[in-house]
């Protein structure tokens, strides 16, 4: 999934010529050689090898304090998400729902690189998700939604349906 991952990150970041990857050891680690360095190894290093590449530093953060955020994320993203059990998805939803009850993104009010990885991460997730559990993870749900519409982020996904309407009782009119 990496991979794909990756290939999309570069046409979302306009890089025109695509790289070349490969992957390492039973957990499929993405590489990408360098033609004039050492390969760089792992999602995270790549990425960001690939924004800045772009020359789009805003993806990383502004503040130091703000990089240090889009950091948490993209390490919560290796070590939480990816390859995570079944039965820890619900507690991965639920922290992400928690979190973005007062944010639009991950790091606050910018869109950066933590977003569309996350997002990458857990779209197999949420595209299963049922509509009761979606609106029970609102704040979540409210995120991914606004994720996927942004420009150039669903390259190699399918979009996820999210309701909008919720359904009141008789009682709230």
């Amino acid at each position: 999934m990496s991979l794909k991952e990756l290939s999309s990150l570069e046409k979302a970041l306009g890089l025109k010529k695509p790289n070349k990857y490969s992957t390492q050891g039973d957990r499929k680690v993405p590489v990408l050689q360098s033609i004039n360095g050492p390969a760089l190894v792992g999602l995270v290093t790549i990425a960001t090898h690939l924004v800045q590449e772009a020359k789009r530093p805003e993806l990383l953060g502004g503040s130091a304090e703000h990089k240090a955020v889009v950091q948490q994320w993209l390490e919560y993203r290796v070590t939480k998400v990816d390859g995570c059990h079944k039965e820890d998805i619900k507690t991965i939803l639920k922290d992400l729902n928690s979190y973005l009850e007062d944010k639009v993104y991950l790091a606050g009010n910018q869109f950066t690189l933590a977003d569309t990885l996350m997002y990458y991460g857990i779209h197999h997730v949420i595209v299963d998700l049922a509509v009761q559990e979606k609106e029970k993870y609102m704040n979540m749900t409210r995120w991914f939604d606004h994720v996927q519409h942004y420009p150039g982020v669903r390259h190699h996904l399918p979009p996820v349906v999210v309701l909008r309407n919720r359904v009141y009782t008789s009682g709230h009119h």
